[in-house]
């Protein structure tokens, strides 16, 4: 029996729970469209990937080389593996992706051992850092050999270009590389308004987890090493980690529609208006409070659990720590005013229940 396909939702339903929830940009559905139709060759060896380490080059220098992949986690996975050894272990802040929200794949996939630092903000320091950069000479303990940042991080704040150096040094000092998830690297971007090499390959870091998901491409994301002589294996690394897409045209040409001019910008600074433009509302409310800077596209807020509960029956949005009343809402590239002005009508209604 033929079925044809149709939409199952309102594509005029737009929540603040994550920029996943968002749909791919038009213009990266057309270059999809576009890269469609008669062959390429199979696993990175077609045109269009070979056109992305051009365009690569032109945001992170003459050696940067990409590796597209599925998915972040995937990034991530194989992008530590590449910098360590067996024994080897990587610091990471507590609030850390690899370290939260990657079901453990760093660990259990990658088979390394993850030393976690808590943060006030979601950022490390030099001196948070070496809480944890000891015993390289002990075999009783996994060895540090990488250290993983996140820009922006998981909190929403962004370092800054001088704080990441000052990271590098001091990570190169002990003899550890520096692993950066970008995830979100265009909204940092944004909110610093500087190049993204400003805050990575100038600065020192040596590989990076460029993110496309949320920035408006369908799927794909790219291990992007900046410094060749920090990693090992990358093309044997991502096919044994299950991230070597066949029609990888389809990757490349995404990233390559979000980069090539300023699209990658445009989504950024959006998301990032969109939400200065939440939290500009939320602090006129009484009795919620934003808990760290607005940076980026994300705003955490306390408020009372039951307000949480009831304002959630309208809009989508998760909680990031339940206990304390902590939510977290995310803007996206087509996250709209009237979304954010109609969600905080729904915010003040709740809040006077």
């Amino acid at each position: 029996m033929r079925t044809d396909a149709r939409r199952h939702h309102d594509p005029q339903v737009r929540g603040f729970a994550s920029d996943n929830y968002a749909g791919a940009h038009p213009e990266v559905l057309a270059a999809i469209a576009l890269a469609n139709g008669g062959h390429q060759v199979a696993y990175g060896e077609d045109d269009y990937t070979g056109h992305l380490q051009r365009v690569m080059h032109s945001h992170f220098g003459p050696t940067a080389e990409a590796f597209p992949v599925f998915n972040g986690t995937g990034a991530n996975v194989v992008a530590l593996q590449a910098l360590t050894d067996r024994w080897g272990a990587v610091i990471c802040a507590e609030s850390a992706h690899i370290n939260v929200d990657e079901g453990g794949a760093p660990e259990r996939m990658g088979g390394l051992k993850l030393l976690t630092v808590p943060t006030q903000d979601g950022k490390l320091t030099p001196e948070l850092i070496d809480r944890q950069a000891y015993g390289w000479d002990d075999e009783h303990r996994a060895m540090p050999q990488v250290v993983s940042i996140t820009q922006n991080t998981e909190l929403g704040t962004v370092y800054t270009p001088e704080e990441i150096r000052a990271i590098c040094g001091h990570a190169h000092e002990r003899g550890m590389k520096v692993h950066l998830d970008g995830a979100r690297i265009a909204n940092a971007a944004a909110s610093l308004d500087v190049p993204m090499r400003t805050f990575t390959n100038t600065v020192g870091v040596d590989v990076l987890s460029f993110g496309g998901t949320k920035n408006g491409a369908l799927f794909g994301e790219a291990v992007v090493v900046l410094n060749p002589d920090a990693v090992r294996a990358m093309k044997h690394l991502r096919k044994l980690s299950m991230q070597l897409a066949s029609k990888m045209r389809f990757v490349s040409v995404q990233l390559e529609a979000l980069l090539a001019k300023d699209l990658w910008l445009r989504n950024a600074r959006h998301a990032n208006a969109m939400a200065q433009r939440l939290a500009e509302g939320v602090r006129a409310i009484d009795g919620v409070k934003i808990l760290y800077p607005v940076q980026a596209n994300a705003v955490f807020a306390r408020l009372p659990h039951a307000v949480s509960e009831r304002l959630q029956k309208r809009f989508r949005f998760y909680f990031w720590d339940e206990t304390a009343g902590d939510v977290r809402w995310m803007c996206a590239f087509d996250t709209r005013e009237d979304d954010v002005d109609a969600f905080l009508q729904a915010l003040k209604e709740e809040m006077a229940r």
